[in-house]
């Protein structure tokens, strides 16, 4: 069962925002950041309140992800990157991302906070971080 709307051209959207932001870190890494991207669709809270479709989280400004000024957020989305896609609209998640809402690839090791946020853990070279439950019990409660 999806947990956020997504046509098939959101799905390449999405895979191809996974890509751009992760590949060099595996499926997984993809997976992961993936995680993020469809949690602020799920999200109502924070700076995701009127992010409520793949489109909108894909280009947010401010905010939004650093891929899509690149050329490479803009070639097609390939079968293995769509297949990743339909993973996470179905549901699956992966930690240390399953209810992150950031990531941000650091110079050295991944501070406690970022942005007033909690570290949740590291994959590769990406940190992960997670609002409290208080401060956005929605990416929490969804599934």
């Amino acid at each position: 069962m999806a947990v956020i709307k997504a046509r098939e051209n959101d799905i390449a959207l999405l895979g191809r925002l996974m890509r751009a932001e992760a590949e060099g870190e595996g499926e997984l890494g993809m997976l992961k950041a993936g995680n993020v991207m469809v949690n602020r669709v799920r999200a109502d809270c924070l700076d995701f309140t009127d992010i409520n479709d793949v489109e909108r989280m894909v280009f947010q400004s401010p905010g939004g992800f650093e891929a899509v000024q690149k050329s490479y957020f803009y070639q097609h989305a390939r079968e293995k990157d769509k297949r990743l896609a339909r993973r996470l609209v179905n549901g699956e998640r992966h930690h240390p991302a399953d209810f992150a809402l950031w990531f941000f690839r650091p110079e050295g090791s991944c501070p406690a906070q970022w942005w007033g946020q909690w570290n949740t853990g590291r994959y590769k070279l990406h940190c992960f971080y997670s609002p409290l439950e208080s401060e956005c019990s929605s990416v929490y409660s969804t599934y």
